[in-house]
């Protein structure tokens, strides 16, 4: 066994081991014999190929593209000084928040996927730099969760109405740290990176009254260094946020992830992320051949060629729900291990190309579809209807929402300023038979019933998200599934595009 090849992995095994036992107290040491238990692993002396690097480089383009992708985050609010409205979205320092104040705004081009069922607030967390404290004001009988992930996009933490949490201050380490708890918390979570993101959802109902009587519990709302709690409620006003112009945005998500800068962010990213159990090969080949890439500008340009045609081959057509997920009737899909991938490099990566930021299963399930009932693409050139019948609308602890998005996974503004459907609308007409029809079409209907029920499709393609907030077993278990998307005969009303 080369002691090149020892010694990365080993450090790998002992990172690895730290995160696991950090919470023992004192942490129990490696075995002595822990180095000669491991394979060998790659010896860093060796020439490669460059057709090798290549390899090496698109399979952990691959992988590693969820991790990138939150790592640009941490670094792009990492440089962010002061808290402020940037055109439709919220900013804040590392390790804390921002909060809006009202659903987000359809121009919106950070992540894609948003959603107008919940008050977002968004947080980048730096847990190296210090603990945060995250802040829980009394939300009454409010639907609310707390999601906080890692580098991996999965959840470390249980904060909503699912899990009875109460109002408090909870405390979010890193893997390595060993401080003492301050009086007063209420609960700890530790993750397993030290970079992650923080996103409250604080449901509201689209009705003005509602509106108004959000804005009280948002004020409690609040993240920061722990150096700052002092055991006393913080309050923040987020209307009153300073307004700083717009960053550059084009038709599609913000793009985090750049396959020529993707080999010299590698090797921290995977230092942040130590290598969960059976990935320590993974990394130790990744990075080995990271290493000839710094002497070798061949070798290097081979890792990004294959990093290029990884995201051009394999990651880009994940984009498509159709493309990946547990395939349901009637050309519907979903995951079952959101928040919670492990090693399922697969359906993290497509949740992360397509719609970034999911909660955990207990929390919400999500239902994606691009086709009709016959297996044509969603277009604005027809017209659909989606009827729930007496009693199947999702069954929910919480509440539902059916929302449409374009091409790019994102809002486009409508004359009603409509983007999706559920529980929030309390003007939504069921049929005498109990049932309950959406109609998405890109022109209002003329019957004023279907009118009400009306949910306005972009120009182009479209894409339609169920999302069952608190769902019930039905849904968790699968013997409930969304109805089909029926388009209305000889109804092709403009050219497709």
């Amino acid at each position: 066994m080369k002691k090149t090849s020892t010694a990365l992995i080993v450090s790998l095994m002992a990172s690895t081991a730290s995160t696991a036992w950090a919470a023992a107290e004192p942490p129990l040491p490696l075995s002595p014999n822990w180095g000669r238990a491991m394979p060998s692993g790659p010896d860093t002396r060796v020439k490669i190929t460059e057709e090798y690097a290549k390899q090496v480089g698109r399979d952990a383009y691959f992988w590693a593209w969820p991790m990138v992708n939150m790592y640009n985050r941490r670094l792009h609010f990492m440089q962010v000084k002061e808290m402020v409205l940037r055109g439709p979205l919220m900013e804040a320092p590392a390790n804390r928040l921002a909060m809006l104040t009202d659903y987000v705004d359809p121009d919106e081009r950070s992540v894609a996927c948003p959603n107008q069922d919940v008050v977002y607030g968004i947080g980048a967390l730096a847990l190296d730099v210090s603990p945060v404290v995250v802040q829980v004001p009394d939300f009454g009988d409010r639907f609310w969760v707390y999601q906080v992930v890692d580098l991996r996009t999965d959840s470390f933490v249980q904060l909503g109405k699912m899990y009875g949490a109460t109002p408090g201050f909870y405390l979010l380490v890193g893997p390595n740290w060993n401080g003492e708890v301050p009086k007063g918390i209420t609960k700890v979570f530790r993750a397993s990176t030290n970079t992650g993101l923080a996103a409250p959802r604080i449901a509201q109902n689209d009705t003005p009254e509602d509106k108004r009587a959000i804005q009280s519990v948002l004020s409690g709302i609040m993240m920061y260094p722990v150096a700052e709690y002092d055991g006393r409620t913080k309050t923040k006003d987020w209307a009153n946020l300073p307004r700083a112009p717009a960053p550059p945005s084009g038709a599609q998500e913000t793009p985090w992830v750049i396959p020529d800068k993707f080999v010299d962010e590698l090797p921290a990213v995977l230092a942040d992320a130590a290598p969960l159990p059976g990935e320590e090969a993974r990394y130790a080949q990744v990075l080995a051949v990271v290493a000839a890439a710094k002497n070798n500008p061949a070798i290097k340009q081979a890792m990004t060629e294959g990093a290029k045609e990884a995201d051009e081959k394999l990651v880009k057509p994940l984009f498509q729900f159709r493309n990946y997920g547990q395939q349901l009737p009637h050309n519907w899909s979903t995951i079952s291990n959101e928040a919670a991938f492990g090693t399922d490099y697969f359906t993290r990566t497509a949740v992360a190309k397509s719609n970034i930021l999911v909660n955990a299963p207990n929390e919400t399930k999500y239902f994606y579809q691009d086709l009709d009932a016959n297996g044509g693409r969603l277009n604005s050139a027809n017209r659909y209807a989606v009827t729930f019948d007496k009693d199947q609308v999702p069954p929910v602890n919480g509440f539902w929402s059916l929302s449409i998005y374009n091409e790019h996974h994102f809002f486009i503004k409508n004359p009603i300023n409509r983007f999706s459907v559920g529980t929030k609308n309390k003007d939504l007409k069921f049929a005498a038979d109990g049932s309950l029809t959406i109609y998405v079409q890109a022109e209002a209907p003329t019957d004023p019933v279907q009118r009400t029920n009306w949910l306005p499709a972009p120009n182009g393609d479209f894409s339609l998200f169920i999302r069952a907030y608190w769902p019930k077993v039905e849904i968790t278990e699968g013997s409930w599934t969304p109805p089909a998307v029926r388009r209305a005969e000889g109804t092709t009303i403009g050219v497709r595009q």
